[in-house]
C-alpha cells in the first residue's frame, strides 16, 4: 500500500478508515453480474432483517454510533440500511461504476462506504463527532450532523457513515474518486477491506490503488 496524499486523523476511538483510489475504465461489463451475486449472497446470509443487527459488523457499528452520541436505531449506519433493503428484496441499482463498486463493497463487508470524487475535498481530514450546528446537504436532503460520526476537512463537513454529502458526490462525468470504508476496529480489518475491494475490482474492470493512513 502507498501512503495517502492527504492527512487523516481519527479522533473517535474504535474506528479505522480504509482508503482506496478508484478509477473507471471503458469496460464494466461484469458489474451487472457482480451486483446480482452480492445481492444473492446477502439474502443467503440473512433470512430476515431482524438478523442484521446481530451480525458482528453491524453490532459493533451500533455500539460506536452510541458512543458518538448517535442513536443507531434512528440514524442507521448506511451499511445496515443497505442490507435491510436487500434482504427485503431490493436490487443494487446501476448508478455509476464507482458508486456500484462502493455499494457492492459495503454490502459484502457490512460497513459504511463512500466514494468521493477526486478534488472535492481538502488535504487535512479529521474523523470526529459532529458539533452542534453542523449540517450539510445530504443525498436525501438537509441533514444535521450533531453527535454523528463525521469526516471533515478544512472547509467543514465532508461525509458521514449515515448518508453522503452532495458536495463530494460522484457525478456522471467522474472517472476518478476516493473510496473510504468506515471499519469497526477489531471486527473488520483494513486487510479484509483491501482484499474484498481488489476482488470486486478484478471482476468489474474498475482500477484500484489502496493506501495506508
Amino acid at each position: 500500500m502507498d501512503t495517502l496524499p492527504f492527512d487523516v486523523r481519527v479522533e473517535l476511538d474504535g474506528w479505522e478508515l480504509f482508503w482506496a483510489r478508484v478509477a473507471s475504465g471503458r469496460d464494466h461489463g461484469g458489474l451487472d453480474a457482480v451486483r446480482r451475486r452480492v445481492v444473492d449472497a446477502v439474502q443467503l446470509r440473512f433470512a430476515d432483517v431482524s438478523e442484521i443487527a446481530a451480525s458482528p459488523p453491524t453490532a459493533a457499528l451500533r455500539k460506536l454510533f452510541r458512543e458518538a452520541g448517535c442513536d443507531p436505531t434512528r440514524y442507521r449506519p448506511s451499511s445496515e440500511a443497505l442490507l435491510r433493503r436487500l434482504v427485503k428484496g431490493s436490487e443494487l441499482p446501476s448508478i455509476h461504476p464507482l458508486v456500484d463498486l462502493n455499494n457492492c463493497l459495503s454490502a459484502e463487508l457490512g460497513v459504511p462506504c463512500c466514494v468521493m470524487r477526486e478534488g472535492s475535498f481538502g488535504t487535512r481530514l479529521v474523523f470526529r463527532r459532529g458539533l452542534a450546528g453542523e449540517s450539510y446537504e445530504s443525498l436525501r436532503g438537509p441533514f444535521s450532523l450533531e453527535n454523528k460520526p463525521l469526516l471533515v476537512d478544512e472547509l467543514g463537513p465532508v461525509d458521514a457513515p449515515i448518508t453522503g454529502s452532495t458536495r463530494v458526490m460522484v457525478e456522471p462525468s467522474t472517472t476518478v474518486a476516493w473510496l473510504v470504508a468506515y471499519l469497526p476496529a477489531g471486527v473488520v480489518s483494513t486487510g479484509q477491506a483491501s482484499a474484498a475491494l481488489e476482488a470486486l475490482a478484478a471482476e468489474t474492470g474498475v482500477g484500484v490503488a489502496t493506501f495506508r493512513v
